[in-house]
Formats: structure tokens, sequence, C-alpha cells
């Protein structure tokens, strides 16, 4: 049943880690210098030509260590979907590594080297520790966007859509779907390039690249920091035919974006993905209400295992609650920094 694909993408550590964050929303100030929240995909710091962008990633441990060229491969490729979730173009990189191998560290470096080479973003400089028990990863990143997309300016009313490119595989063991260490560069570049056209277009209200968290986990984080709900239609989803929904659903997906509009310019949004062959989709709508509610027409025996034709739904998220980030807290509270 719905309910029990939702409790099981609640309950996943990709998700709950980012609930676990709701204690450090009260240890910084709700906005920078420049007026932009805190907590967005990248900080946003105005300049004389526009706006910096900066973000940084870490990495799971465990993940470095099963598989660390492809470790160093995402170090490049998370960094600059932020950058482009924040209507932003990559600039430059640089990293800080504590290892324990010569040979880890080498091949983390190499797969750094690849995603650098292929999204045609520099590193240029960084810190490296031979004195370490263990491998440790993290990148930075710097950016600059004419145009700053956020995750707080979601408005009731707005269409929700999602653009997920599928031309790719899980790697194993973890839920991350794998569309781009075989792609071609002018296609990686290029489809990273829709984001910032977005928001010079002037077509978006919000944006937010597909985390750890997965589409429902990121979903409650961007309705969340726009003190907003969702109605998602499940159906609507695009999803790999091979693919359970609980999979699709937790997925960290190497090219993942959610985004919210106006409903008069779905079309134009829609048109721009399926050009480049981007499977995207209108899958809900942004509502008043402090909850996400999930709806599924269960048509062909894909939930349950009885032959129906019904309508179920169910919540995913209420804020009123249960926390996710913190963001709806009293005005007067402190809020988090870049998520």
């Amino acid at each position: 049943m719905l309910e029990s694909l939702l409790n099981k993408v609640r309950r996943y550590p990709g998700v709950m880690s980012k609930v676990a964050l709701a204690p450090v929303i009260s240890s910084f100030e709700k906005c920078n210098s420049s007026g932009f929240s805190n907590g967005d995909d990248t900080a946003v710091l105005k300049n004389l030509d526009g706006y910096d962008l900066f973000a940084i990633e870490g990495f799971i441990p465990n993940f470095v260590a099963q598989d660390p060229w492809f470790a160093g491969w995402c170090g490049v490729m998370v960094n600059v979907s932020d950058i482009a979730a924040m209507g932003g173009r990559p600039r430059a990189v640089v990293n800080a590594l504590w290892q324990s191998s010569d040979e880890s560290a080498k091949q983390i470096f190499a797969g750094m080297k690849a995603a650098s080479d292929a999204y045609g973003v520099p590193i240029v400089g960084g810190h490296t520790s031979h004195k370490s028990d263990t491998t440790q990863l993290a990148v930075s990143i710097l950016g600059h966007a004419n145009n700053v997309l956020s995750s707080f300016e979601a408005k009731s009313g707005d269409a929700i859509i999602v653009a997920m490119d599928q031309r790719g595989e899980f790697r194993a063991p973890y839920l991350n779907w794998n569309a781009t260490t075989n792609a071609p560069t002018e296609r990686l570049r290029g489809d990273l390039e829709l984001l910032p056209l977005l928001a010079e277009k002037g077509y978006l209200t919000g944006c937010k690249d597909i985390s750890q968290a997965g589409l429902l986990g990121t979903l409650a984080m961007f309705m969340d920091c726009s003190k907003t709900g969702a109605d998602i239609f499940l159906n609507d989803i695009p999803k790999p035919k091979q693919v359970n929904w609980e999979d699709w659903l937790c997925a960290f997906p190497s090219f993942g974006f959610l985004m919210t509009c106006p409903v008069d310019q779905i079309d134009e949004v829609l048109t721009l993905f399926q050009q480049r062959d981007i499977d995207s989709a209108c899958i809900g709508q942004v509502t008043e209400r402090p909850s996400i509610n999930v709806t599924f027409v269960d048509e062909a025996n894909v939930i349950n295992k009885e032959k129906t034709d019904t309508k179920q739904t169910a919540v995913f998220w209420d804020f009123e609650k249960n926390h996710f980030l913190g963001f709806r807290k009293s005005e007067d509270q402190k809020e988090s920094l870049c998520l």
C-alpha cells in the first residue's frame, strides 16, 4: 500500500540524516550579509557583476573507502549540481583530503581530475594530509550567477517539476544513480547549462537539486525552506521501468532537480529538458497546507498485490506534527547554513 511505501522512504537513512540537522538550525543567522537566506544549496554573496556562489560537500568515509575513484568524481559532480540548482555556473573547485593510503588518494585524485575535465571546472588548490587513520574527503566550489534561484521562494499554487536523467544505472552498493561517468562531455555541460538558462529567463520561482534524501526527502527540505506544502502525484514521476518505487524515491541521481514555476510556464520548462532527452514532468503543486501529500492511482498492481483501480492518498510529511529541517520555527529563532 502507498502508506507502507512512504513509511519506508521516511525511514531511509538519507532522509533521517537531513532531519537530524534540525539542531544545527539554531546555530546560525537567518540571512547572510548580502541578505540571502542561509540553508540553500550554496551560500550567495552579491558582487559587482552578479552573485558569487560558494558550496562544500563532505563524503561518508565508508563510501570513499569502498569506491575512491567515484568518490573523487562525485566531489566535483555534486558541487556543480549545487551551483546549477542556484542558477549559477561553476568556476573552480578545491579539495581537502585526509588519507590513510597512497593508492586510495591516487584513485580519488584521478576521479576528481576526470570530472574536472568532463565538466570543464578546474581544480585550483586544496589541502592534503598523509597522517590519518581513515580517508576523508571534502570538496568546495566557487560559482557565479546572474540571477539566483532559491529553495526559499516556492509559492502556493506553483507547479512542481522534476527533471532526472534516466540514462544510467545504480552504482552498487548504494542507491547512487550514475548517468554521468560514461556520458559525453558536451552532454554533461549542456545539460547543466539548462539551470542558469532557466534562471535567466525567469521561468522558475525556486529550485533544489535532489540529494541523498531522495526525491521526497529533498522535496520536504524544499517545502520546509519555503514554509509551504505540496500535493504530489506519484504516477506522474518519471521512473525507469526496471527500478522499483522505493529505490527510485530514495535514489541520489547524478542529474536530478526539483523546480517550482507558475503554471503558465510549465510547457516552456519541460520543453528545454525534453529537447536534451532528459526525463521531466510536472508532478504536483505547491500548497499553503503544511504537509506533503502523495496520491497514487493503483492501475496495474504496482504497489499492492491486488489488481484494482483505486486512488490512494497518504501523507509523506506533516510539518505541524514533525519538524524536518526546522525552518518553520518562530521568526526570532536563528536558522542554519548551507545543507
